[in-house]
């Protein structure tokens, strides 16, 4: 039964207690984030301290100030190739409204198969079902301190 279906059957039954619906949810997400695990494996020289991870953050950085850093997003190390499985693993990060994090992942299992916009709706589906019981709780928490007074 898909979210959606859910919250109409619960709203048919007249089910009016306090919960969190899927409305709750998407307000306190304050932003959200995509990668796929390759950009980790690219840009992991940005953490690096040696002169080909210094001589290309310099080059990012100037890139940057003229606003054209597309030129700037290269693989530097070509002996060290990225995994064709970090290509196929997508990340969603969701930033609720009171700084926490959240992921969800994606991970597909044939090249052929990968699909950006659906791994980034799967990893999304999966980090929002972690929401689920941290607003849960957090709405029992209220609702016990409001019956304890």
């Amino acid at each position: 039964m898909k979210p959606d279906e859910i919250e109409q059957e619960i709203q048919a039954n007249g089910l009016t207690a306090p919960r969190v619906t899927p409305a709750d949810i998407e307000s306190n997400i304050a932003a959200e984030c995509f990668f796929v695990a390759a950009d980790a494996h690219r840009f992991e020289w940005l953490t690096r301290d040696d002169k080909i991870a210094r001589d290309a953050q310099r080059s990012v950085l100037e890139s940057m100030a003229t606003r054209s850093y597309s030129g700037a997003c290269i693989d530097i190390d070509a002996n060290n190739p990225i995994p064709d499985a970090l290509k196929l693993l997508t990340f969603c990060v969701l930033i609720l409204r009171n700084g926490f994090t959240v992921t969800g992942e994606s991970a597909c299992v044939s090249p052929e198969n990968f699909d950006a916009e659906l791994g980034r709706k799967i990893a999304r589906q999966n980090a929002i079902a972690k929401v689920w019981p941290l607003m849960g709780y957090a709405l029992r928490e209220r609702l016990f301190l409001r019956e304890e007074k």
